[in-house]
Protein backbone atom coordinates (compact mmCIF):
# COMPACT_ATOMS: atom_id res chain seq x y z
CA UNK A 1 0.00 0.00 0.00
CA UNK A 2 1.30 3.94 -1.23
CA UNK A 3 1.97 6.22 1.83
CA UNK A 4 -0.74 7.45 3.52
CA UNK A 5 -0.62 11.05 2.08
CA UNK A 6 -0.33 10.31 -1.45
CA UNK A 7 -2.88 10.33 -3.70
CA UNK A 8 -4.49 13.18 -1.37
CA UNK A 9 -5.46 16.57 -2.76
CA UNK A 10 -6.45 19.51 -1.07
CA UNK A 11 -9.22 21.43 -3.35
CA UNK A 12 -9.20 25.57 -4.62
CA UNK A 13 -11.93 25.70 -1.47
CA UNK A 14 -10.17 24.57 1.51
CA UNK A 15 -11.69 21.24 1.29
CA UNK A 16 -9.77 17.66 0.36
CA UNK A 17 -10.44 15.10 -1.58
CA UNK A 18 -8.39 11.55 -2.96
CA UNK A 19 -7.60 9.21 -5.46
CA UNK A 20 -6.93 5.71 -5.97
CA UNK A 21 -6.47 3.69 -8.92
CA UNK A 22 -5.85 -0.60 -8.96
CA UNK A 23 -5.67 -3.20 -11.81
CA UNK A 24 -8.64 -5.52 -12.13
CA UNK A 25 -9.50 -8.39 -14.72
CA UNK A 26 -6.17 -6.19 -17.26
CA UNK A 27 -8.33 -3.27 -16.92
CA UNK A 28 -7.70 0.20 -14.88
CA UNK A 29 -9.91 1.13 -12.31
CA UNK A 30 -9.75 4.86 -10.97
CA UNK A 31 -11.48 6.32 -8.10
CA UNK A 32 -11.50 10.14 -7.51
CA UNK A 33 -13.56 11.10 -4.38
CA UNK A 34 -14.25 14.73 -2.66
CA UNK A 35 -17.36 13.87 -0.59
CA UNK A 36 -17.65 10.68 1.51
CA UNK A 37 -20.92 8.34 1.42
CA UNK A 38 -23.36 11.04 3.08
CA UNK A 39 -22.45 13.97 0.69
CA UNK A 40 -20.22 15.53 3.04
CA UNK A 41 -16.79 17.24 2.00
CA UNK A 42 -13.53 16.22 3.15
CA UNK A 43 -12.78 19.17 5.96
CA UNK A 44 -9.25 17.93 6.70
CA UNK A 45 -6.36 16.41 5.14
CA UNK A 46 -6.26 13.51 7.69
CA UNK A 47 -10.20 12.64 6.70
CA UNK A 48 -9.44 12.27 2.90
CA UNK A 49 -6.79 9.73 4.26
CA UNK A 50 -8.75 7.73 6.41
CA UNK A 51 -11.76 8.00 3.71
CA UNK A 52 -9.02 6.76 0.86
CA UNK A 53 -7.93 3.96 3.54
CA UNK A 54 -11.08 2.58 4.06
CA UNK A 55 -11.48 2.35 0.18
CA UNK A 56 -8.52 0.68 -0.60
CA UNK A 57 -9.58 -1.70 2.66
CA UNK A 58 -12.85 -2.49 0.65
CA UNK A 59 -11.12 -3.14 -2.93
CA UNK A 60 -9.09 -5.42 -1.02
CA UNK A 61 -11.67 -6.99 0.23
CA UNK A 62 -13.63 -7.23 -2.65
CA UNK A 63 -16.91 -5.27 -0.85
CA UNK A 64 -16.73 -2.77 -3.17
CA UNK A 65 -18.77 -4.80 -6.35
CA UNK A 66 -22.97 -5.06 -6.14
CA UNK A 67 -23.95 -8.29 -4.67
CA UNK A 68 -24.31 -10.83 -7.27
CA UNK A 69 -27.92 -11.56 -6.16
CA UNK A 70 -30.98 -9.89 -8.08
CA UNK A 71 -31.60 -6.27 -7.49
CA UNK A 72 -34.72 -4.72 -6.15
CA UNK A 73 -36.25 -1.31 -6.86
CA UNK A 74 -38.08 0.47 -4.27
CA UNK A 75 -41.46 0.26 -5.60
CA UNK A 76 -40.49 -3.34 -5.47
CA UNK A 77 -39.32 -2.95 -1.78
CA UNK A 78 -42.76 -1.44 -1.08
CA UNK A 79 -44.70 -3.61 -3.06
CA UNK A 80 -43.56 -6.43 -0.73
CA UNK A 81 -44.09 -4.35 2.41
CA UNK A 82 -47.57 -4.10 1.62
CA UNK A 83 -47.96 -7.79 0.50
CA UNK A 84 -46.10 -9.00 3.90
CA UNK A 85 -44.94 -6.42 6.70
CA UNK A 86 -47.98 -4.43 7.06
CA UNK A 87 -50.28 -6.83 8.81
CA UNK A 88 -52.04 -5.90 11.77
CA UNK A 89 -51.22 -1.96 11.02
CA UNK A 90 -54.03 0.27 12.08
CA UNK A 91 -56.00 1.10 8.89
CA UNK A 92 -55.12 5.08 9.16
CA UNK A 93 -51.47 4.04 9.69
CA UNK A 94 -51.67 1.88 6.02
CA UNK A 95 -53.88 4.73 4.01
CA UNK A 96 -51.13 7.37 4.84
CA UNK A 97 -48.53 5.40 3.78
CA UNK A 98 -50.31 4.49 0.35
CA UNK A 99 -51.01 8.59 0.24
CA UNK A 100 -47.31 9.07 0.97
CA UNK A 101 -45.92 6.43 -1.75
CA UNK A 102 -48.79 7.28 -4.21
CA UNK A 103 -48.45 11.26 -4.44
CA UNK A 104 -44.81 11.55 -4.16
CA UNK A 105 -41.81 8.97 -2.63
CA UNK A 106 -42.98 6.57 -5.62
CA UNK A 107 -42.35 9.67 -8.28
CA UNK A 108 -38.99 10.15 -7.24
CA UNK A 109 -38.12 7.05 -5.57
CA UNK A 110 -40.08 3.96 -7.29
CA UNK A 111 -37.80 3.52 -10.19
CA UNK A 112 -34.57 3.43 -8.27
CA UNK A 113 -32.54 0.09 -7.19
CA UNK A 114 -32.45 0.79 -3.62
CA UNK A 115 -29.03 -0.52 -2.78
CA UNK A 116 -28.52 2.56 -4.99
CA UNK A 117 -29.84 5.57 -3.54
CA UNK A 118 -27.60 7.77 -1.09
CA UNK A 119 -27.98 9.41 2.75
CA UNK A 120 -27.32 12.60 0.67
CA UNK A 121 -30.20 12.22 -1.64
CA UNK A 122 -32.87 11.60 0.94
CA UNK A 123 -31.38 14.38 2.96
CA UNK A 124 -31.80 16.90 0.03
CA UNK A 125 -35.40 15.59 -1.00
CA UNK A 126 -36.84 16.07 2.27
CA UNK A 127 -34.76 19.61 2.14
CA UNK A 128 -36.69 20.43 -0.76
CA UNK A 129 -40.15 19.32 0.99
CA UNK A 130 -39.32 21.69 4.06
CA UNK A 131 -37.72 24.35 2.42
CA UNK A 132 -38.72 24.75 -1.52
CA UNK A 133 -42.30 23.42 -1.36
CA UNK A 134 -42.77 24.84 2.22
CA UNK A 135 -44.12 21.75 3.36
CA UNK A 136 -45.08 21.42 7.43
CA UNK A 137 -42.29 20.21 9.45
CA UNK A 138 -44.66 17.41 10.96
CA UNK A 139 -45.39 16.64 7.51
CA UNK A 140 -41.94 16.22 6.33
CA UNK A 141 -41.53 14.00 9.61
CA UNK A 142 -43.27 11.73 7.98
CA UNK A 143 -41.61 11.13 4.86
CA UNK A 144 -38.34 10.07 7.01
CA UNK A 145 -40.28 7.77 8.66
CA UNK A 146 -41.34 6.56 5.61
CA UNK A 147 -37.68 5.90 4.40
CA UNK A 148 -36.45 4.40 7.64
CA UNK A 149 -39.35 1.67 6.66
CA UNK A 150 -38.61 1.15 3.30
CA UNK A 151 -35.06 0.93 4.10
CA UNK A 152 -36.13 -1.52 7.09
CA UNK A 153 -37.83 -3.61 4.83
CA UNK A 154 -35.05 -3.73 2.40
CA UNK A 155 -32.53 -4.80 5.21
CA UNK A 156 -34.77 -7.61 6.47
CA UNK A 157 -34.99 -9.04 3.21
CA UNK A 158 -31.27 -9.25 2.20
CA UNK A 159 -31.27 -6.74 -0.05
CA UNK A 160 -29.48 -4.46 1.35
CA UNK A 161 -26.17 -5.04 3.49
CA UNK A 162 -25.55 -4.33 7.09
CA UNK A 163 -23.23 -1.54 6.40
CA UNK A 164 -25.59 0.62 3.72
CA UNK A 165 -28.68 -0.07 6.06
CA UNK A 166 -26.53 0.91 9.02
CA UNK A 167 -25.15 4.08 7.25
CA UNK A 168 -28.47 5.02 5.99
CA UNK A 169 -30.75 4.66 9.27
CA UNK A 170 -29.07 3.64 12.42
CA UNK A 171 -25.41 5.75 12.37
CA UNK A 172 -25.94 9.06 14.23
CA UNK A 173 -23.30 10.60 12.33
CA UNK A 174 -24.35 9.20 8.85
CA UNK A 175 -28.15 8.38 9.08
CA UNK A 176 -31.18 10.24 7.05
CA UNK A 177 -32.22 13.06 8.88
CA UNK A 178 -34.56 16.06 9.21
CA UNK A 179 -33.90 19.47 7.58
CA UNK A 180 -32.75 22.29 10.15
CA UNK A 181 -36.43 23.98 11.50
CA UNK A 182 -36.70 27.60 10.51
CA UNK A 183 -36.52 30.15 12.39
CA UNK A 184 -39.96 31.25 12.07
CA UNK A 185 -41.83 27.93 11.99
CA UNK A 186 -44.60 27.83 14.02
CA UNK A 187 -44.76 24.74 17.16
CA UNK A 188 -47.21 22.04 16.82
CA UNK A 189 -48.03 22.30 20.56
CA UNK A 190 -51.49 24.55 20.67
CA UNK A 191 -53.17 25.07 24.18
CA UNK A 192 -56.51 27.20 24.49
CA UNK A 193 -56.30 29.90 26.96
CA UNK A 194 -58.39 30.62 29.94
CA UNK A 195 -60.74 32.89 27.64
CA UNK A 196 -61.00 30.19 25.17
CA UNK A 197 -61.55 27.33 27.33
CA UNK A 198 -64.38 29.32 29.29
CA UNK A 199 -66.29 29.92 25.59
CA UNK A 200 -65.53 26.49 24.79
CA UNK A 201 -67.02 24.99 28.04
CA UNK A 202 -70.12 26.84 27.18
CA UNK A 203 -69.85 26.20 23.08
CA UNK A 204 -70.58 22.88 24.26
CA UNK A 205 -72.72 23.10 26.93
CA UNK A 206 -75.72 20.37 26.02
CA UNK A 207 -74.33 19.45 22.58
CA UNK A 208 -74.78 16.11 21.59
CA UNK A 209 -70.48 15.78 21.61
CA UNK A 210 -70.25 17.44 24.99
CA UNK A 211 -69.30 14.24 26.88
CA UNK A 212 -66.72 14.02 24.13
CA UNK A 213 -65.34 17.17 24.70
CA UNK A 214 -64.91 17.00 28.51
CA UNK A 215 -63.42 13.52 28.07
CA UNK A 216 -60.72 15.66 25.68
CA UNK A 217 -60.81 19.16 28.13
CA UNK A 218 -60.61 17.06 31.29
CA UNK A 219 -58.27 13.69 30.91
CA UNK A 220 -56.45 14.36 27.53
CA UNK A 221 -57.81 11.59 25.46
CA UNK A 222 -56.74 11.19 22.05
CA UNK A 223 -60.03 11.46 19.90
CA UNK A 224 -59.71 7.57 18.99
CA UNK A 225 -59.58 6.61 22.90
CA UNK A 226 -62.11 9.09 23.33
CA UNK A 227 -64.87 7.40 21.24
CA UNK A 228 -63.42 3.69 22.05
CA UNK A 229 -64.24 4.14 25.75
CA UNK A 230 -66.43 2.08 27.07
CA UNK A 231 -69.06 2.31 30.21
CA UNK A 232 -66.37 -0.58 32.11
CA UNK A 233 -63.58 1.42 32.01
CA UNK A 234 -65.17 4.17 33.91
CA UNK A 235 -64.51 3.53 37.57
CA UNK A 236 -66.78 6.07 39.88
CA UNK A 237 -65.68 4.33 43.01
CA UNK A 238 -62.30 5.32 42.18
CA UNK A 239 -62.55 8.32 40.19
CA UNK A 240 -60.63 7.14 37.44
CA UNK A 241 -60.94 5.90 34.15
CA UNK A 242 -58.85 2.98 32.47
CA UNK A 243 -57.85 3.22 28.84
CA UNK A 244 -57.57 0.17 27.22
CA UNK A 245 -58.64 0.34 23.79
CA UNK A 246 -59.32 2.92 20.81
CA UNK A 247 -61.84 2.99 17.57
CA UNK A 248 -60.66 2.91 14.26
CA UNK A 249 -61.27 2.51 10.84
CA UNK A 250 -60.28 -0.82 9.11
CA UNK A 251 -59.07 -1.31 5.66
CA UNK A 252 -62.65 -1.81 4.65
CA UNK A 253 -63.37 1.58 6.26
CA UNK A 254 -65.37 -0.14 8.65
CA UNK A 255 -65.51 1.15 12.39
CA UNK A 256 -63.57 -1.54 15.25
CA UNK A 257 -62.28 -1.24 18.23
CA UNK A 258 -58.53 -1.96 18.34
CA UNK A 259 -55.47 -2.09 20.84
CA UNK A 260 -53.86 1.01 22.14
CA UNK A 261 -50.94 1.81 19.29
CA UNK A 262 -48.12 1.45 22.33
CA UNK A 263 -48.02 -0.29 25.94
CA UNK A 264 -47.71 3.53 27.60
CA UNK A 265 -50.79 4.55 26.16
CA UNK A 266 -52.76 2.41 28.44
CA UNK A 267 -53.08 4.02 31.24
CA UNK A 268 -54.91 4.82 34.39
CA UNK A 269 -55.98 8.62 34.24
CA UNK A 270 -57.71 10.49 37.46
CA UNK A 271 -61.60 12.16 37.11
CA UNK A 272 -61.91 15.95 38.51
CA UNK A 273 -64.98 16.39 39.94
CA UNK A 274 -66.25 18.21 37.10
CA UNK A 275 -66.34 15.38 34.19
CA UNK A 276 -66.90 13.06 37.30
CA UNK A 277 -70.39 15.21 37.68
CA UNK A 278 -71.17 14.69 34.24
CA UNK A 279 -70.70 11.40 33.25
CA UNK A 280 -72.63 10.46 36.52
CA UNK A 281 -75.43 12.57 35.35
CA UNK A 282 -74.97 11.22 31.58
CA UNK A 283 -74.93 7.61 33.14
CA UNK A 284 -78.60 8.14 34.63
CA UNK A 285 -79.73 9.50 31.38
CA UNK A 286 -78.48 6.51 29.70
CA UNK A 287 -79.72 4.05 32.25
CA UNK A 288 -83.56 5.96 31.89
CA UNK A 289 -83.45 6.00 28.00
CA UNK A 290 -82.42 2.01 28.57
CA UNK A 291 -85.36 1.40 30.88
CA UNK A 292 -88.04 3.29 28.60
CA UNK A 293 -86.94 3.31 25.03
CA UNK A 294 -85.04 0.21 25.03
CA UNK A 295 -86.03 -0.64 21.54
CA UNK A 296 -85.30 2.43 19.85
CA UNK A 297 -81.78 2.55 21.02
CA UNK A 298 -81.45 -2.17 20.08
CA UNK A 299 -82.92 -0.92 17.07
CA UNK A 300 -80.23 2.14 16.64
CA UNK A 301 -77.35 0.69 17.80
CA UNK A 302 -74.49 -0.90 15.68
CA UNK A 303 -71.96 -4.57 16.00
CA UNK A 304 -68.34 -3.69 15.87
CA UNK A 305 -65.40 -5.50 16.48
CA UNK A 306 -63.76 -5.54 19.83
CA UNK A 307 -60.37 -5.81 20.24
CA UNK A 308 -60.72 -9.85 20.13
CA UNK A 309 -62.62 -9.56 17.08
CA UNK A 310 -65.76 -10.55 18.62
CA UNK A 311 -68.86 -8.78 17.94
CA UNK A 312 -70.20 -6.17 20.67
CA UNK A 313 -72.54 -3.63 20.52
CA UNK A 314 -72.18 0.53 20.54
CA UNK A 315 -74.48 0.52 23.36
CA UNK A 316 -71.60 -0.29 25.43
CA UNK A 317 -69.79 2.99 24.70
CA UNK A 318 -69.59 5.89 26.69
CA UNK A 319 -70.64 8.27 23.53
CA UNK A 320 -73.52 6.73 22.46
CA UNK A 321 -76.25 8.37 22.03
CA UNK A 322 -79.13 8.07 24.73
CA UNK A 323 -81.44 6.97 21.51
CA UNK A 324 -79.13 4.64 20.62
CA UNK A 325 -76.92 6.28 17.59
CA UNK A 326 -73.42 5.61 17.60
CA UNK A 327 -70.89 8.80 17.55
CA UNK A 328 -67.45 8.68 16.09
CA UNK A 329 -64.88 11.00 15.63
CA UNK A 330 -66.74 12.53 12.42
CA UNK A 331 -68.86 14.09 15.22
CA UNK A 332 -66.30 16.96 15.82
CA UNK A 333 -65.94 18.02 12.59
CA UNK A 334 -69.11 20.22 12.04
CA UNK A 335 -68.20 21.83 15.44
CA UNK A 336 -64.90 22.86 14.13
CA UNK A 337 -66.00 25.08 11.13
CA UNK A 338 -69.06 26.39 13.52
CA UNK A 339 -66.17 27.28 16.66
CA UNK A 340 -64.13 29.10 14.48
CA UNK A 341 -66.64 31.00 12.31
CA UNK A 342 -68.95 31.53 15.58
CA UNK A 343 -65.94 32.23 18.27
CA UNK A 344 -62.76 33.05 16.33
CA UNK A 345 -60.99 30.16 17.47
CA UNK A 346 -58.97 27.56 15.32
CA UNK A 347 -60.83 24.24 17.29
CA UNK A 348 -58.83 20.93 16.93
CA UNK A 349 -59.87 18.60 19.43
CA UNK A 350 -56.01 17.32 19.87
CA UNK A 351 -55.77 21.08 21.23
CA UNK A 352 -57.63 19.44 23.93
CA UNK A 353 -54.91 16.96 24.57
CA UNK A 354 -52.49 20.06 24.32
CA UNK A 355 -54.08 22.08 26.34
CA UNK A 356 -54.23 19.53 29.22
CA UNK A 357 -50.56 18.52 29.18
CA UNK A 358 -49.53 22.40 29.26
CA UNK A 359 -52.02 23.01 32.08
CA UNK A 360 -50.05 20.46 34.18
CA UNK A 361 -47.00 21.21 33.10
CA UNK A 362 -47.81 24.94 34.59
CA UNK A 363 -48.79 23.63 37.57
CA UNK A 364 -44.79 21.82 37.97
CA UNK A 365 -46.13 18.26 37.39
CA UNK A 366 -42.88 15.92 37.68
CA UNK A 367 -42.37 14.93 34.24
CA UNK A 368 -42.51 11.29 34.05
CA UNK A 369 -46.27 11.46 36.14
CA UNK A 370 -47.21 14.14 32.84
CA UNK A 371 -45.51 11.42 30.72
CA UNK A 372 -47.74 8.35 32.65
CA UNK A 373 -50.79 10.57 32.35
CA UNK A 374 -50.36 11.68 28.77
CA UNK A 375 -49.45 7.96 27.69
CA UNK A 376 -46.56 8.85 25.71
CA UNK A 377 -44.22 6.34 24.43
CA UNK A 378 -41.43 8.82 25.05
CA UNK A 379 -40.57 11.48 27.63
CA UNK A 380 -39.36 13.88 24.84
CA UNK A 381 -42.61 14.15 23.97
CA UNK A 382 -43.50 15.06 27.22
CA UNK A 383 -41.19 18.09 27.34
CA UNK A 384 -42.58 19.88 24.99
CA UNK A 385 -45.23 20.87 27.06
CA UNK A 386 -43.19 22.55 29.65
CA UNK A 387 -40.98 24.06 26.82
CA UNK A 388 -44.11 25.38 24.98
CA UNK A 389 -44.80 28.70 26.21
CA UNK A 390 -48.66 29.07 26.99
CA UNK A 391 -50.75 32.70 28.39
CA UNK A 392 -49.62 31.89 32.02
CA UNK A 393 -46.78 30.88 31.18
CA UNK A 394 -46.18 34.86 29.91
CA UNK A 395 -48.14 35.89 33.41
CA UNK A 396 -45.35 34.40 35.25
CA UNK A 397 -42.28 35.42 33.10
CA UNK A 398 -44.24 39.24 33.58
CA UNK A 399 -44.40 38.66 37.36
CA UNK A 400 -40.61 37.60 37.83
CA UNK A 401 -39.83 40.27 35.77
CA UNK A 402 -41.35 42.61 38.10
CA UNK A 403 -40.02 41.24 41.31
CA UNK A 404 -36.71 41.81 39.83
Amino acid sequence: MAKASSGVFQLPNGMWGFRYAYWQDGKQKDFKRTKDETGKSFKTEKAAIKAREALILKIQNGTTTKPTKKRVTVAEVYEEYCEKGRHGKAYGTTRKHDTLWNQHISKKFGKRYVDDISVAEIVDYLSFLYYQEERAFGYVESFLKMFYLIFGQAYSRNYIDVDTYNMLCVNKNTKIHMPKRKIDDNDETVSFSVRETDLLDKYFKGKKVETAYLLGRCCGLRINECYGLKWENVDFDNDCIYIEQQMQYNEDGLIVLTPLKTKKAKRTLYMNSMLKNHLLEYKKIIDDANATNIDLRNQNQKMIPDTDGKLISSLLLVNTLPSGKMQNESSMKYHSKTIKATLGINFKYHYLRHTYGTRLAEQNMPAHLLCNQMGHASSKVTEKYYIALSERGTEIIKEKIENI
